[in-house]
């Protein structure tokens, strides 16, 4: 488990929400919904790194599925993102604070988004460890979202915004498309892959089946 990864995203969630309040009084309506988004993306970031494996070379044959691997890490990653978000939520004044229901779901989005970029990038490469690539790839598309979405199609509304309501409803799609992407990409391929020697692994069988019986002599 990458724990100093994902432990440094919350490490830093935790200063951009709560520097600005020692340091100029609790922020308006406004600036609080900037802060708890600007948090819930670097907290994102650092779960990029999640699927990361040194030895993905030697865990790759184990019997256990790499669907079951990835679940138990985002299992054990679950109660530290709900544990830090309600922390972080509380270090916002109560006026500050916009709709939790509303700013959760988009948090929520923005980490299973990074979880189903990272899965993406275990299931189609070899590299080991595209954290990196992945989370410099979720912060691009983070800056540019809101130049590039038309304005119908806007994510990043303010509270008081009467799209409010419709912008929330992408972002459930955004969460419930993010949920798809990493379930497909959870399991193994089903294509035989390549192995470093430029061979390729054996022939496999459904589970249940027998192989094909060998011919005589």
């Amino acid at each position: 488990m990458p724990w100093r990864a994902v432990g440094a995203g919350a490490v830093v969630g935790v200063l951009v929400v709560g520097l600005p309040r020692l340091l100029s009084g609790p922020p308006d309506t406004w600036l609080g919904l900037s802060l708890l988004r600007a948090a819930a993306l670097v907290f994102a970031l650092g779960l990029t790194f999640l699927l990361d494996d040194p030895a993905r070379g030697l865990t790759a044959p184990v019997p256990t599925r790499r669907w079951i691997r990835t679940g138990l890490r985002a299992a054990l990653v679950a109660p530290v993102a709900a544990l830090w978000w309600t922390a972080v939520l509380a270090l916002l004044p109560r006026q500050s604070r916009p709709p939790l229901g509303a700013i959760t779901l988009e948090a929520a989005a923005t980490a299973v988004l990074a979880l189903a970029a990272a899965a993406v990038a275990v299931r189609f490469t070899d590299e080991p460890e595209p954290g990196p690539s992945v989370a410099a790839a979720l912060l691009t598309l983070a800056v540019l979202t809101p130049t590039l979405l038309p304005t119908r199609w806007d994510l990043f509304v303010a509270v008081a915004d009467p799209h409010w309501e419709a912008a929330h409803v992408r972002w459930a799609v955004v969460l419930g498309c993010a949920v798809l992407v990493w379930t497909a990409c959870a399991p193994e391929p089903l294509r035989g892959r390549v192995l470093r020697n430029g061979s390729r692994p054996g022939p496999s069988f459904e589970r249940g089946t027998a192989p094909p019986p060998r011919s005589g002599a």
